[in-house]
């Protein structure tokens, strides 16, 4: 039996299923083996440095490469059309390996102001006391990461659909913007994921994903990814990744890639629903405004539109008293999860303060950035991650929480 496929002219299914998978050589076993071994039996001479050591050469030490990481990690290579991958324990460990990779003393980044709650802090008290300096912008606006960058930029992190506003960033036209400056852009595309968007394709030198949220998608594996070139990732892999320590368990890569090869499918049911639930609550009365990037409503749709190929399964909305609502939610909902976290098969919501992130994560500069922050989540929000349950059944459980 060949084991080749050709998976540049192969669909996005036979991708999610094949890729980085083949028949265990020694027993013909058809399903990926978990190996958990830290250790493997080398030759007489193996070096003791991965320095010395090429991508792939020989398996001497977990935390160095293990077979299932591999597999995992050439699994979402291909679907993200990236020459390699590197996976690690979590979205924030992939995160900062690679804000330690790019970034020394003397650096310049320019970070999205809104994006995951954990990079956002990393980056406004630990990254800048390497003395690293970082200039946060609503990297929606083209004009403003422009007059963000300086001599010393070596690397713009964007965030698109940011998490929690769902507000865009233009991949292409931020990416011409870093290259003339002679930097590199990073693009956290764990919202729109690669059945949305492929960052690379547009100009991104790295992608991240938090593998823990749809491309896992079961809620039961933390996981991460950077995916970019070989000629950035291999000295990545050796230079941070494996000496920070943050590897990636065999078993949750197991996990993660039993998860993806229902991919494809998942990503068509959470965007079904969520345009469902969406069109919903936007003319429920009680909800002041409803926010997905595939209702005609979001103010980027037209972007949208263009660079997202799956609008996903997150949508935030807002109602009048919000933890008065909340309240309701958390003790009334049935089949809705009042939760963190997003991406699983279940459907998840929760509530933020806009006063409470405003306080301890998000820190802007300038009166447009709070606008456009208020624009999109005035006092707070609810985040809903629509999962893969009936739609009339979410719409059901959300009405007897939400009514008085």
């Amino acid at each position: 039996m060949s084991h080749t496929i050709n998976f540049q002219q192969a669909g996005e299914q036979t991708k999610a299923v094949h890729a980085g998978e083949y028949p265990d050589p020694a027993t013909n076993a058809s399903a990926p083996n978990i190996v958990m071994s830290t250790t493997y039996v080398v030759d007489a001479g193996t070096t003791f440095s991965v320095e010395g050591l090429e991508e792939n050469e020989k398996w001497i030490y977990t935390r160095w490469g293990n077979p299932t990481i591999r597999q995992l990690e050439e699994k979402l290579a291909v679907l993200e059309e990236a020459e390699t991958a590197v996976a690690f324990a979590s979205g924030m460990a992939a995160i900062s390996a690679l804000l330690l990779h790019c970034l020394k003393a003397g650096d310049h980044a320019v970070v999205s102001d809104v994006a995951y709650a954990a990079l956002s802090e990393t980056t406004n008290e630990m990254i800048p006391a390497l003395n690293i300096g970082i200039t946060k912008v609503d990297t929606s606006d083209p004009d403003a990461v422009r007059a963000a960058l300086q001599p010393n930029t070596r690397l713009v992190y964007v965030e698109t659909p940011c998490n929690p506003l769902l507000r865009l960033t233009d991949i292409e036209a931020v990416a011409t913007l870093a290259h003339n400056a002679g930097a590199l852009l990073a693009v956290d595309s764990t919202f729109a994921t690669p059945a949305a968007t492929k960052p690379l394709l547009l100009g991104a030198d790295f992608v991240i994903h938090s593998l823990t949220k749809y491309l896992g998608g079961h809620g039961d594996a933390l996981g991460g990814v950077i995916l970019g070139r070989k000629a950035d990732l291999t000295p990545l892999r050796k230079k941070t990744a494996i000496r920070l320590g943050g590897t990636l368990s065999p078993f949750n890569a197991w996990l993660i890639l039993r998860g993806i090869a229902t991919f494809p499918i998942r990503m068509r049911v959470h965007q079904e629903n969520a345009l469902a639930v969406a069109a919903y609550l936007e003319q429920h009365p009680k909800v002041k405004q409803v926010v997905y990037p595939g209702l005609p409503s979001h103010p980027q749709y037209d972007l949208a539109r263009r660079q997202m190929h799956n609008f996903s399964g997150i949508l935030t909305f807002r109602t009048e008293d919000g933890p008065a609502v909340a309240r309701r939610l958390a003790e009334k909902l049935r089949i809705i999860h009042y939760a963190v976290s997003l991406g699983h098969h279940r459907s998840l919501v929760f509530y933020l303060s806009s006063r409470e992130l405003l306080q301890t994560s998000f820190h802007f500069s300038t009166p447009e950035q709070l606008a456009s922050w208020n624009a999109f989540a005035g006092d707070g929000i609810f985040r809903l991650s629509v999962g893969l349950e009936d739609a009339r059944d979410l719409i059901a459980d959300l009405e007897q929480a939400i009514r008085d």
